[in-house]
C-alpha cells in the first residue's frame, strides 16, 4: 500500500469428487537447455490455496471440458519431497491402466521452477527446464474452475518422478539430486558505481532438480551501539532466497559460511589515559560492501542460497543442460518479456517500455470480453462486515476468480474502507472526494471519471440534509449512513457522534455515541444508522423518535448510475486517450503526489478490451511517480485509465499465483476486482 495522507490511509468453488484411487509414476530424469524464468517467479510456500467456498458460478474451460465424474483425485496440496506445499492439482483416468496427472501452470512455475514460454494456443503450453534441445516440451493445457492444468505425465515421468496421490495431497519425489558446485562471476555487484553493474552465479549439479526464488526482507546491518544510526544514504539490499532440491557438499557450504562478527570489548580498560580515546572497531558493513552470496545452507534437504542483491536490480534464473546449471544472473532488468495466451480472450504480457532515458517493467493481462462473456466483479475480503484485509492471493480463491488485481484504498489501521464499492447494483461503500472510479455492466461496458454520490436525507417535516458518506471509514463533519453490509455492529470513529436508529424509514432511536472504538451500536436489517458528526449533531433535535425519512440518491455524473458494478480508487490518469492527471482535484497530498512507487492500474483500450496492470521498479531506481504513471498506461494503449491503490497493495493474480511479484512482499488488502471466465459449452 502506498503511504496516504492521513484522510486516505492505513489504507467457492465445488471441489472434485475424490475416490480415493492413487498411480505411482517410476521414471528416469533426461538433461535438458536454456530457459529464462520471470523475475518476479513467486515463493514457494506461498504457491496456491483452492477455494473452499463456491462463490461465482458459470467459471470457463477452455479446454473440452472432462467430466469431474472422470476425475479420480484432486487436491490443494502438494507434498514435493517431503515438503507439503498449497498447489493445485487432479489426477483423471489414463491409458493403459496408468493415470493422467495435472498441475496447476502456476503450480508447476512456483514450485518446480519450469518456465512458462510465450503460446499463442491456450491449450498447448511451451515449458523449458533443463531442456536438451532447443525445441521445447509442450503440455497441454485446460481451464477449470479458474486453475490453467497442464497434464505433466509424461514429463514427469521422462524426469524420473514418483507420484502419488494421498487425498487431498499429491505426493511427488523426485531424484535425489547434489549441488556440486556454486561459482559467481569476478564482476562485482553494486560497488559505489551508477548503474550498478551486473553479476552471474553459476550453480552446477549432477542431474535437474525442482528450485524455487522467494524474495526476502531487506538486508539489515549491525549497529555500533556506541555510534548513533545515521539515515541511510542507499537504499539497503534485499535478500532473495534460491532454494534447490539437492545437497551441497559440506566444503561448498563451508565456504559461503559467514564468520562470526567479533564482539566490541565491554571490559573497562585500566589505563585511564586510553578511556578519553574511541575504542577502534571494525567498521560495521554497509550495503555496498554486501558480499553477493551472503551465505549457502541446507535446510530440509534444500540448498538454499541467500543472496544480498542491491535496489534496483534483481536476478533472473534459467536452467541450462550438459552440464545441468542454474544461471541466476544479477540485473536491474531482469524481468523476461512473455506472451501467453493463457486462456480464449485472455493474455498475459510483460515487457519493458521506454519513458525518456527510464526503462519500466509492465505486467499485465488483457481480456476481451467479446470472446468469451466476461465477468468482472467486485471482490471484498471479508464477506460478513467491510472490516477486514487478506492477501490477495487469499481472495481471490475464494471467489474462483481466475485473475485478480487488487482495487481501492483502505485504512490500514481499521482495515476499513476509503472510496467506491457498487457490486450488483448496491452500494456497499460510498464515493469520497470526488476521486476517480471505473463502471462496468454485465456486457463488458466500462466507464470512468471522477466520482460523487449525492444523497440526500429527507424528513417529514420537508427538512432535507445531505448525507457526505455511505458506509466509509472517511470521517468528517457531517452525516454519515451505515447499512447491514457494513456489518452487525457499527463502533463510533470519531468521539461524540449521535447514533440515530432508522428502521422501516423512521427514527426509532437516538443514543450518545460516547467515545470512540467504544460501543457497538446494532445495525438494524430493515434500516441503516445515521451518524451525526462536529456541527452535525445540532440536527439531531429535528430528526425526533417517529421521524419519517426518505432518501434521494443519485451519481455525478449521472451516467455512473447506468453500471452495477463500480470501484473507485484514484486518480484518474486518462481519458479518451489523453492524460488527464489531476491528482490535487482529487485531494491528494503532496507527498503522495511525487513519491516514486510500484503501482496498479485499469484501463481499457481502443479494441474494447480490459487491461489490468502492475508497474514495478524502473531499471536501477524506484517505481514510477503519478505523472509517469499516466504516460506509461498512454504508452501500454490506454483509452481510459485509471490508478489502484499501489506500493506493497500491488498484486496481480492469475490461476493461483502473482505474475508480477513475490507473495511474501505483498501486503493485505481490503478489496480487489476479479476476472471470471463463464462457462462455455
Amino acid at each position: 500500500m502506498l503511504k496516504m495522507p492521513n484522510s486516505d490511509r492505513p489504507k467457492y468453488l465445488t471441489a472434485f469428487v475424490n475416490q480415493g484411487h492413487s498411480r505411482v509414476f517410476w521414471t528416469n530424469i533426461s538433461p535438458i537447455i536454456a530457459t529464462a524464468l520471470c523475475l518476479y517467479t513467486t515463493s514457494a510456500t506461498n504457491a496456491q490455496q483452492l477455494p473452499t467456498l463456491t462463490r461465482s458460478p458459470n467459471l470457463t474451460s477452455q479446454m473440452p471440458t472432462v467430466p469431474t465424474s472422470r476425475v479420480l483425485t484432486s487436491g490443494n496440496q502438494i507434498s514435493l519431497n517431503g515438503r507439503t506445499l498449497s498447489g493445485a492439482w487432479l489426477q483423471r483416468p489414463g491409458t493403459a491402466d496408468r493415470a493422467t496427472i495435472y498441475l496447476s501452470d502456476g503450480a508447476l512455475r512456483q514450485l518446480i521452477g519450469v518456465d512458462l514460454l510465450n503460446t499463442n494456443e491456450p491449450v498447448r503450453q511451451p515449458v523449458e527446464w533443463f531442456s536438451p534441445s532447443k525445441t521445447p516440451v509442450v503440455l497441454g493445457a485446460w481451464l477449470q474452475r479458474g486453475y490453467r492444468y497442464l497434464d505433466i505425465t509424461n514429463f514427469a515421468q521422462k524426469a524420473g518422478w514418483q507420484i502419488q496421490a494421498n487425498g487431498n495431497i499429491l505426493v511427488i519425489s523426485t531424484p535425489a539430486a547434489t549441488v556440486k558446485e556454486i561459482i559467481q562471476s569476478q564482476q562485482p555487484v553494486g560497488v559505489s558505481e551508477a548503474p550498478p553493474k551486473e553479476a552471474r552465479i553459476f550453480v552446477d549439479l549432477d542431474r535437474p532438480t525442482p528450485w524455487q526464488v522467494s524474495q526476502e526482507l531487506p538486508v539489515k546491518s549491525p549497529q555500533d551501539p556506541d555510534t548513533p544510526t545515521p539515515k541511510p544514504s542507499k537504499i539497503p539490499n534485499r535478500i532473495w532466497k534460491v532454494s534447490l532440491d539437492g545437497i551441497a557438499d559440506p566444503a561448498l557450504i563451508q565456504r559461503y559460511t559467514p564468520l562470526p562478527t567479533a564482539p566490541i570489548p565491554t571490559t573497562p580498560l585500566l589505563n585511564p589515559l586510553k578511556q578519553l580515546l574511541p575504542i577502534p572497531v571494525s567498521p560495521a558493513p554497509t550495503p555496498e560492501s554486501e558480499p553477493l552470496i551472503k551465505q549457502v545452507e541446507v535446510v530440509n534437504n534444500q540448498t538454499v542460497i541467500s543472496l544480498s542483491v542491491p535496489f534496483g536490480m534483481a536476478p533472473r534464473i534459467s536452467t541450462l543442460a550438459n552440464p545441468n546449471r542454474l544461471v541466476i544472473e544479477i540485473r536491474p532488468d531482469a524481468l523476461v518479456e512473455k506472451n501467453i495466451a493463457w486462456a480464449r480472450g485472455l493474455q498475459w504480457r510483460q515487457q519493458f517500455f521506454n519513458l525518456g532515458k527510464e526503462r519500466f517493467p509492465i505486467v499485465w493481462l488483457e481480456i476481451n470480453p467479446r470472446a468469451f462473456g466476461l465477468t468482472l466483479k467486485p471482490m471484498r475480503s471479508n464477506l460478513s462486515s467491510l472490516a477486514g484485509t487478506a492477501p490477495l492471493m487469499q481472495i481471490a480463491p475464494k471467489y474462483s476468480a481466475a485473475a485478480a488485481i487488487n482495487g481501492g484504498y483502505f485504512n490500514r489501521n481499521n482495515r476499513l474502507p476509503l472510496g467506491a464499492i457498487r457490486q450488483d447494483g448496491q452500494w456497499v461503500s460510498g464515493p469520497i472526494l470526488n476521486r476517480g472510479a471505473i463502471a462496468w455492466n454485465d456486457s463488458g461496458q466500462f466507464y470512468f471519471d471522477r466520482l460523487t454520490l449525492e444523497e440526500t436525507l429527507i424528513a417529514s417535516n420537508n427538512l432535507r440534509l445531505p448525507i457526505l458518506f455511505l458506509n466509509s471509514a472517511y470521517v468528517q463533519s457531517g452525516i454519515a449512513r451505515y447499512t447491514p453490509v457494513w456489518g452487525a455492529t457499527y463502533t463510533p470513529l470519531t468521539d461524540n457522534e449521535i447514533i440515530l436508529t432508522v428502521q422501516k424509514d423512521q427514527v426509532t432511536n437516538q443514543l450518545p455515541g460516547g467515545k470512540a472504538g467504544q460501543t457497538n451500536f446494532p445495525v438494524p436489517q430493515d434500516g441503516y444508522l445515521l451518524t451525526l458528526r462536529g456541527n452535525a449533531v445540532n440536527t439531531a433535535a429535528q430528526l425526533p423518535i417517529g421521524t419519517a425519512l426518505s432518501i434521494t440518491s443519485t451519481t455525478v455524473p449521472s451516467n455512473f448510475s447506468r453500471y452495477s458494478n463500480i470501484i473507485g480508487a484514484g486518480p484518474l490518469l486518462v481519458k479518451n486517450r489523453q492524460i488527464v492527471l489531476d491528482a490535487k482535484s482529487e485531494k491528494f497530498s503532496n507527498a503522495f503526489i511525487a513519491e516514486k512507487a510500484i503501482r496498479s492500474g485499469i484501463c481499457t483500450n481502443s479494441t474494447g478490451n480490459l487491461m489490468i496492470a502492475a508497474v514495478h521498479n524502473r531499471a536501477s531506481g524506484p517505481g514510477p511517480t503519478l505523472a509517469e504513471h499516466a504516460q506509461l498506461m498512454q504508452l501500454l494503449g490506454c483509452v481510459d485509465a485509471l490508478n489502484l491503490d499501489g506500493g506493497s497493495s500491488t498484486s496481480l493474480y492469475l490461476g493461483g499465483q502473482l505474475i508480477d511479484r513475490s507473495p511474501s512482499t505483498a501486503a493485505r488488502v481490503h478489496n480487489g476486482i476479479g476476472i471470471f471466465l463463464e462457462q462455455k459449452q
